[in-house]
Protein backbone atom coordinates (compact mmCIF):
# COMPACT_ATOMS: atom_id res chain seq x y z
CA UNK A 1 0.00 0.00 0.00
CA UNK A 2 1.74 3.18 -1.12
CA UNK A 3 2.28 6.19 1.11
CA UNK A 4 -0.78 8.62 0.59
CA UNK A 5 -0.16 12.59 0.99
CA UNK A 6 -1.73 14.30 3.94
CA UNK A 7 -4.51 16.08 3.82
CA UNK A 8 -4.74 19.73 4.95
CA UNK A 9 -6.98 19.37 8.01
CA UNK A 10 -8.72 16.11 9.24
CA UNK A 11 -11.60 15.41 11.64
CA UNK A 12 -12.08 13.01 14.74
CA UNK A 13 -13.73 10.26 12.42
CA UNK A 14 -10.95 11.03 9.68
CA UNK A 15 -8.01 10.31 12.37
CA UNK A 16 -9.82 7.13 13.57
CA UNK A 17 -8.75 5.40 10.06
CA UNK A 18 -5.66 7.43 9.61
CA UNK A 19 -3.99 6.38 13.38
CA UNK A 20 -6.35 3.10 13.04
CA UNK A 21 -7.49 3.78 16.88
CA UNK A 22 -10.90 4.23 18.22
CA UNK A 23 -12.85 7.52 18.64
CA UNK A 24 -11.78 7.18 22.09
CA UNK A 25 -8.26 7.08 21.63
CA UNK A 26 -8.49 10.50 18.89
CA UNK A 27 -10.21 12.64 21.82
CA UNK A 28 -7.36 11.21 24.44
CA UNK A 29 -4.81 12.16 22.28
CA UNK A 30 -6.28 15.35 21.34
CA UNK A 31 -7.16 16.93 25.32
CA UNK A 32 -3.72 15.51 26.17
CA UNK A 33 -2.38 18.07 24.08
CA UNK A 34 -0.63 14.96 22.41
CA UNK A 35 -1.97 15.55 19.06
CA UNK A 36 -2.69 19.65 18.77
CA UNK A 37 -5.68 21.10 16.93
CA UNK A 38 -7.16 23.67 15.45
CA UNK A 39 -10.70 24.86 16.60
CA UNK A 40 -12.84 25.65 13.58
CA UNK A 41 -16.60 26.10 13.93
CA UNK A 42 -17.25 23.97 17.22
CA UNK A 43 -15.37 21.11 15.61
CA UNK A 44 -11.76 20.17 16.34
CA UNK A 45 -9.18 19.68 13.24
CA UNK A 46 -6.00 18.66 13.18
CA UNK A 47 -3.39 20.00 10.39
CA UNK A 48 -1.76 17.40 8.45
CA UNK A 49 1.28 18.83 9.24
CA UNK A 50 1.13 18.24 12.29
CA UNK A 51 -0.33 14.53 12.02
CA UNK A 52 2.51 13.70 10.23
CA UNK A 53 4.56 15.26 13.03
CA UNK A 54 3.05 13.26 15.80
CA UNK A 55 3.67 10.53 13.85
CA UNK A 56 6.62 11.07 12.99
CA UNK A 57 8.00 11.72 16.79
CA UNK A 58 6.01 9.57 18.87
CA UNK A 59 8.02 7.00 20.99
CA UNK A 60 8.83 3.65 19.12
CA UNK A 61 8.53 0.59 20.96
CA UNK A 62 11.12 -1.76 21.10
CA UNK A 63 11.12 -5.39 21.23
CA UNK A 64 10.33 -6.57 25.19
CA UNK A 65 8.73 -2.92 25.85
CA UNK A 66 5.44 -3.69 24.29
CA UNK A 67 2.10 -2.42 25.80
CA UNK A 68 -0.08 -6.19 27.88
Amino acid sequence: MPIMEYEPLYNAKELTKVLKIGINGVYELLSSGKLPYLLINGGKKVRGSDLERFIETYPVATRGEEET
